[in-house]
């Protein structure tokens, strides 16, 4: 059984799909501090003119020791992103079906930034036909004995859930020991996601922003062959 360990994103890019993708079961880490100007309630897409711009979920006051399971929404967030997106309009092949699909799954009935999160990504997995098989960390009622070093969660989850192999995105391989991972039985694999390129015409190309982009430019099945064929050369590169 593949693991993969992250925080609730904010619609992320198209590599957090792909390990969604690779792994058999994923957990939401929302048991951890929010970081202000990180991805947990904001993303980037095109900017109308050049470059690219944030779109964001403005957030109640909180604690700076807040866990992100703790961290509540203001009113009026799905209404400001949808008007950041009318600059696709006339110009992206899938606005009207993209512009809908999120009009829909931005009608969320909680004030809890995690809550959203999971539930944008189980919508944007179904609509990929991605299996999002997950469980969220604050509910789970699991004893992992000692923590000592940031690596060390990501190790005493998969030996607790009984994971053959861990996959985490190159950002944090520096956290983990490999050796580590080896006494426990568990692979340690570090997945590097290859930028995908598009056309899209007006503007200029930006990497890696947010998955709205994408499928702004893109079919459905333009993106699920992609992940799938990327999928099929990671488990043929493993045999």
């Amino acid at each position: 059984m593949r693991l993969g360990i992250m925080q609730p994103y904010f619609l992320p890019y198209l590599g957090y799909f792909d390990l969604i993708n690779i792994t058999d079961k994923w957990i939401v880490f929302d048991k951890i501090q929010y970081i202000r100007h990180g991805w947990v309630n904001r993303n980037r897409i095109l900017h109308p003119t050049e470059g690219w711009q944030y779109i964001g979920v403005p957030l109640e006051k909180h604690s700076r020791d807040s866990f992100i399971s703790e961290i509540r929404v203001k009113d009026g967030w799905g209404q400001r992103i949808l008007g950041q997106l009318m600059h696709y309009r006339k110009k992206a092949p899938f606005f009207g079906q993209i512009y809908e699909f999120l009009e829909q799954s931005f009608q969320i009935d909680t004030e809890m930034l995690s809550e959203i999160n999971i539930s944008l990504l189980k919508s944007i997995c179904d609509y990929l036909e991605i299996s999002f098989d997950y469980q969220v960390f604050s509910k789970m009622n699991i004893n992992m004995g000692e923590v000592n070093e940031p690596g060390d969660w990501a190790l005493r989850i998969s030996e607790v859930l009984g994971a053959s192999g861990y996959v985490n995105p190159p950002g944090g391989e520096a956290l983990f020991e490999r050796s580590k991972f080896s006494h426990s039985g568990i692979e340690l694999i570090i997945r590097r996601f290859p930028v995908f390129e598009y056309e899209c015409p007006g503007y200029s190309f930006e990497p890696n922003l947010s998955i709205v982009d994408v499928l702004m430019w893109n079919s459905k099945e333009t993106i699920r062959d992609y992940l799938k064929n990327l999928k099929n050369e990671f488990e043929g590169k493993s045999e």
